[in-house]
């Protein structure tokens, strides 16, 4: 029985890491999408690079079980959008603006991946704590 318990904690607590980790995941998207159309505080100067969240892998050693942790957090250094503003404050001698690298689009096709993910893990502990229960209703009769 004691195998039993376990194995509940130990899958509660890698759940538990999967959604810290998309919980992160989905602030990292929040900061992206927010500073999508934001522009450099300079003339010339430039914007707000999108950020690209990466998971790593780590032992629980208290679980006995791999877990996932929201790795480093790398910028994207993919082009930054420009467009031909000469009246705007943030733009350089020759009239054009830098923008963020952000596409909303792809923004949020990841938000809705990290949901779904973050939804998966907490069905998991909600299946966990139904057998647990289960386990429980059994024992007492």
């Amino acid at each position: 029985m004691a195998s039993d318990a376990n194995d509940f904690v130990r899958s509660m607590g890698i759940a538990t890491s999967g959604l810290r980790a998309q919980a992160g995941r989905i602030r990292v998207i929040s900061e992206n999408i927010a500073n999508a159309d934001s522009t450099a505080p300079i003339a010339g100067g430039d914007p707000y690079r999108r950020k690209v969240p990466t998971f790593s892998s780590a032992l629980d050693r208290t679980l006995d079980a791999q877990v996932v942790t929201l790795g480093r957090i790398r910028p994207d250094q993919t082009a930054f959008r420009i467009k031909h503003e000469p009246s705007n404050p943030a733009a350089d001698v020759a009239g054009n603006v830098k923008y963020p690298n952000v596409n909303p689009l792809v923004e949020m096709t990841d938000m809705r991946d990290a949901q779904r993910s973050y939804e998966a893990n907490l069905n998991i502990i909600g299946a966990t704590r139904r057998m647990i229960q289960r386990t429980l209703d059994i024992l007492k009769t």
